[in-house]
């Protein structure tokens, strides 16, 4: 009887999410890498978020998900990520572009040679 209740409730969630737009179910294994966040001033932070995935996103060759962001006075100025179907690419102030992403060390440090750069300016 329980199982038909949770299947009679998913069926109502696809049907009620479904029109509204896309439904995605993932159930896929990720494990959290590393989740840190440093304050670097009153006003500036990095977050650094990396997941190791089953398989590689969309646009990449690798098995991470990652975002890594300096926020500065409540604006993030630099980002890089690899959200699904855009690949690995980095945000700096309003430019984006394309990142060649070539392991978790060289990523950590491009990044925050950029953070470093951003705050001599």
């Amino acid at each position: 009887m329980v199982k038909q209740y949770f299947a009679f409730l998913l069926v109502l969630f696809i049907l009620t999410t479904a029109s509204a737009g896309v439904v995605i179910f993932n159930n896929m294994k990720a494990e959290l890498m590393l989740n840190d966040r440093y304050l670097l001033d009153e006003t500036s932070f990095v977050e650094l978020v990396i997941w190791h995935v089953p398989k590689p996103l969309v646009g990449s060759r690798h098995q991470l998900k990652y975002r890594l962001a300096y926020i500065e006075g409540e604006v993030c100025v630099i980002r890089y990520d690899n959200e699904a179907g855009k690949g690995d690419h980095r945000h700096i102030g309003s430019r984006e572009m394309v990142y060649q992403f070539a392991g978790t060390e060289s990523l950590l440090a491009d990044f925050w040679s950029d953070v470093d750069a951003w705050r001599r300016q």
